[in-house]
């Protein structure tokens, strides 16, 4: 059975920040915690972004509204000897999901590895 590497995005909530970077800190560094309990610690996070409509240029994927944000932030993870892509999305989901919670999920993209 292949092996996966699943990217899921997911919306952070975090309150009493002033600055978008704090904002980011916050998140990443709670998201962390939540994964290290339950001995997650190979899961990848970082924070996503988009492209500005106007000029294109990639803008980090935080929103910043009376001292209350909404950070993306994108969890990346290998998925071992899985049915196929959606198994493997579904099983990316479940085990993350566990960990953090209430945070809603998004599957962005599922990539097969080839076997070397």
């Amino acid at each position: 059975m292949p092996n996966f590497i699943v990217l899921l995005e997911g919306a952070w909530h975090v309150r009493d920040v002033k600055t978008e970077d704090d904002a980011i800190g916050v998140a990443i560094s709670e998201a962390g915690k939540r994964l290290n309990q339950r001995k997650m610690d190979f899961v990848e996070v970082e924070v996503g972004q988009w492209d500005c409509p106007e000029c294109q240029e990639p803008l980090d994927g935080v929103f910043l509204v009376a001292s209350t944000a909404l950070v993306a932030l994108l969890f990346e993870i290998k998925i071992f000897n899985a049915e196929s892509e959606e198994h493997a999305g579904r099983i990316a989901k479940s085990s993350i999901g566990k960990a953090l919670g209430a945070i809603p999920l998004r599957i962005v993209e599922i990539t097969e590895q080839k076997e070397q």
